[in-house]
């Protein structure tokens, strides 16, 4: 395979100015290990405002295999990664984070599984969920709760480091929403896909804050799936039968009893609970609708600014149009 096959290695920089020459450095060796000469090395500058694109351009100086796409602005992760892939043209694509929490040599682990069991995907996934006891449950917890709504098996602690086959990659290019959920498109994609577990390190302190952790959920779910709509119709047809039923009851006591509950507080705490019910739906068919909105209005998946070769600014050849134009 390594003699017959070409090899593009795709991933993103934000704020990697601390790793990126290294990265390249290894991942390199890496390549050229395997693939000799018979490979290159997509980057994808995620809106940076460090001094990775600086020192990304510099070392593509030195080697005509890095090729550079400068995003202009900060688009996001998985966005970032779908375009890195647009420009990838290797039969095999090799995708991994800057960031050196996953290690480069997976290459060769990852190489070694493809050719063996004849799949179209190898991932990763991590042996232990990084982070302290919250991170751990917190993550446990979602992937439950996504698998649940979604009624789909997803794989749980995914990392970006997978190694696929061109006709996947071309299959995963068709995607072309705007609100990208890149473990829910990499596991519908289909094809033979393979976990590998593998460990992560933990180097650096993660750019996402909770903040940005809990928009990510809410977003992953209601992007991937429109089951809390259909649950937000059986929740309010079981609240209005209960309804139904507690006043049928409370008319058979006040003519067959004569009494009926008294209190303050009862109808203090229904009126609360009944609004934040309702404000909570009212809030869900707003998220829905704002995508929609998105989605509507068509604008383009991502804008290249420049991208670059032995340092200077070419016009990189794009294989898959994301932009919906």
């Amino acid at each position: 395979m390594k003699n017959k096959l070409s090899l593009s290695i795709v991933t993103t920089i934000y704020q990697s100015e601390n790793t990126i020459k290294s990265f390249i450095n290894k991942i390199a060796y890496c390549a050229n290990k395997k693939f000799g000469d018979n490979y290159e090395i997509i980057i994808v500058n995620d809106g940076s405002t460090d001094q990775g694109l600086n020192i990304a351009i510099e070392e593509s100086k030195l080697s005509n295999k890095i090729k550079i796409v400068d995003l202009s602005r900060n688009f996001g992760h998985h966005k970032a990664i779908m375009a890195g892939l647009s420009y990838s043209n290797g039969e095999l694509v090799f995708l991994i984070d800057s960031d050196l929490e996953e290690d480069p040599e997976l290459l060769f682990l990852f190489l070694k599984k493809i050719e063996n069991y004849n799949v179209d995907v190898i991932y990763g996934i991590q042996k232990q969920r990084k982070g302290k006891l919250f991170e751990r449950v917190s993550g446990e917890i979602y992937y439950r709760l996504f698998n649940a709504i979604s009624r789909i098996n997803f794989p749980k602690n995914v990392l970006t480091a997978r190694l696929m086959t061109r006709k996947y990659v071309d299959s995963l290019l068709l995607f072309k929403e705007s609100e990208l959920y890149l473990l829910g498109i990499w596991h519908i994609t289909g094809f033979e896909q393979m976990p590998v577990k593998v460990s992560k390190k933990n180097k650096i302190s993660s750019t996402y804050t909770l903040r940005n952790k809990l928009s990510l959920v809410v977003n992953n779910i209601t992007s991937f799936t429109y089951r809390p709509l259909k649950l937000i119709f059986y929740f309010g047809t079981t609240i209005t039968l209960i309804s139904l039923l507690f006043g049928m009851i409370q008319i058979c006591r006040y003519f067959l009893l004569g009494n009926t509950i008294i209190g303050w507080t009862s109808l203090i705490v229904s009126i609360w609970l009944f609004g934040g019910i309702i404000i909570s739906i009212l809030g869900i068919l707003g998220i829905y609708l704002s995508k929609v909105f998105m989605e509507v209005k068509n604008r383009p998946h991502h804008i290249v600014k420049n991208t670059y070769i032995n340092g200077s600014v070419s016009d990189l050849i794009c294989r898959v149009n994301m932009n919906r134009l």
